[in-house]
């Protein structure tokens, strides 16, 4: 039997940060992944020509060099943030709303203030109140999360009065306009849930990072702030093991004492951190003896998010040549964001919301000379999918992809005739690459009731922790920072291990 220290179990954004900060650390660290490449999400693939990024849209919480962000400073920290060259976006997104809408707000609040009241001027006012209540709220709820038990709501009143609102609620408190809320409800898109059902935290926390610390992206796409990460656990005196994957998590007396490999390996260690989904670590993973009953309990009253189908698309000409001029457009077919929801259990796109993501627009070396590389991402839940036969899965998923490339022709016409690659993918597919549960990038569907003010990410088994997206909030900076949190939080155990 092997003797590590600590053993991480996914190379996913969480799993990776957690491996590289506790490798810097000292620790013996081994890093199982069953893909052939560290990532998860944060991967690439090629076609012909052209590299396509599998999900990265907008990186939040970078902030500049010169005032620093959360996740500049933990990448810092990892020496990580040096060796990647970084692509600050000067644009939020650009929301079309075909003959009704199209606004693009930049990544400066007064100035996107200025273009929200230039357009909606009969509540000028509102809009620059929403933005002072959303960065007024997340202050609030910074020093609320880290006092813990010693807060006085008297003290943190927009944090209390908001904290368990939906993002529609606190929208129809502030503006009449439909238009005027997708506007500034469109980032839901990001995280699966529409404003009715989605925390006004979520929203509000999407606002404030993508506004005070700027979109980035990155040279290489995130493969290359993968590639880095496995690089630090490396030079740092730790192991990464590819296309190994988990096969148990070994538990002794209610602590944890080891793991095994698929290929039959016993390893020994003190410490687990999974990056796999809490259903896969305590159903798949563990012994059913060796799980508390609270714990399968908790998962019983979650829903697994949703996932997405994605077109994948390399032109053989510049965007502007086809009426592309920002990095990320959001495309509804109207404002009502609960039809657009609806869609995302249904084999059909009309009502569908679309984000189109051009890399190429802000990172002109991304894709070849003269031309540029596309995404186009409808969310949807994987099981419609899974009801399939193989030939109905191939006509659906193809007849679905060219209606969403007529639903896109429109606004950006001569697209389809300078397709050069293109490559389709639906939930199904994003299950087979990452493992998760109905393919579910997101993780659980991320109602409030799910949050870390009800539900503790923390594991009641002894040495056992989790990164990533299943155990917080979802999307790049918190599953990276998730891995950094669990990697401290073993740290800290050691010390007073140490100490007694």
């Amino acid at each position: 039997m092997t003797d590590y220290d600590v053993v991480v179990i996914g190379a996913g954004n969480g799993g990776l940060t957690a491996a590289a900060t506790l490798a810097q650390s000292g620790l013996q660290v081994l890093l199982l992944e069953k893909h052939n490449i560290p990532g998860g999400c944060a991967t690439s693939f090629r076609r012909g020509r052209f590299e396509f990024e599998v999900a990265l849209h907008q990186l939040s919480g970078m902030g500049t060099p010169e005032r620093p962000g959360p996740l500049r400073k933990i990448l810092q920290k990892l020496q990580v943030e040096q060796e990647i060259e970084w692509v600050q976006m000067d644009k939020l997104y650009r929301l079309l709303l075909p003959g009704e809408l199209d606004i693009t707000l930049e990544a400066d609040r007064s100035k996107a203030i200025a273009t929200l009241q230039e357009r909606f001027p009969e509540e000028k006012e509102s809009i620059a109140k929403f933005y002072d209540i959303c960065y007024q709220f997340i202050i609030e709820a910074v020093t609320v999360s880290r006092l813990k038990d010693d807060v006085k709501p008297e003290e943190y009143p927009i944090y209390f009065k908001y904290a368990l609102k939906n993002a529609q609620e606190v929208l129809d408190e502030f503006f009449k306009d439909p238009l005027l809320q997708s506007s500034l409800g469109v980032y839901w898109g990001f995280m699966g849930l529409p404003p009715k059902r989605l925390p006004f935290s979520l929203l509000a926390g999407n606002i404030f990072v993508y506004m005070e610390f700027k979109p980035f992206h990155m040279k290489g796409g995130s493969q290359a702030m993968s590639n880095a990460l496995v690089n630090q656990i490396l030079v740092h005196g730790s192991e990464v093991r590819f296309n190994c994957a988990a096969e148990k998590i070994l538990v002794q007396d209610g602590k944890i004492c080891g793991v095994r490999t698929a290929d039959g390996e016993d390893i020994h260690c003190s410490y687990v951190v999974s990056n796999a989904s809490t259903i896969d670590t305590y159903v798949n993973l563990m012994d059913p003896e060796d799980v508390p009953a609270k714990q399968l309990e908790i998962l019983g009253g979650s829903s697994i998010g949703v996932s997405a189908m994605a077109i994948f698309i390399g032109l053989d000409c510049e965007p502007q040549e086809v009426g592309i001029h920002e990095s990320t457009n959001m495309i509804y077919a109207s404002a009502d964001a609960e039809k657009a929801f609806a869609g995302s259990r249904k084999l059909t796109v009309e009502d569908d919301g679309l984000i189109l993501t051009c890399y190429t627009i802000d990172d002109p070396s991304f894709s070849p000379p003269g031309t540029s590389q596309v995404v186009i991402v409808d969310l949807k839940y994987a099981e419609p999918w899974m009801e399939l036969s193989p030939e109905q899965y191939n006509e659906t998923k193809y007849r679905m992809a060219d209606q969403i490339l007529e639903r896109v022709e429109k606004m950006f016409p001569g697209l389809r005739e300078h397709i050069e690659e293109i490559e389709v993918s639906t939930p199904l597919t994003y299950m087979r690459y990452l493992g998760h549960p109905g393919g579910a990038f997101y993780g659980f569907d991320q109602y409030n009731k799910d949050s870390s003010m009800f539900v503790s990410p923390t594991s009641p088994v002894e040495g056992l922790y989790f990164a990533g997206t299943w155990v917080g909030t979802c999307g790049f900076e918190p599953t990276l920072t998730s891995g950094y949190k669990a990697a401290r939080a073993i740290l800290r155990n050691q010390q007073k291990g140490a100490t007694k």
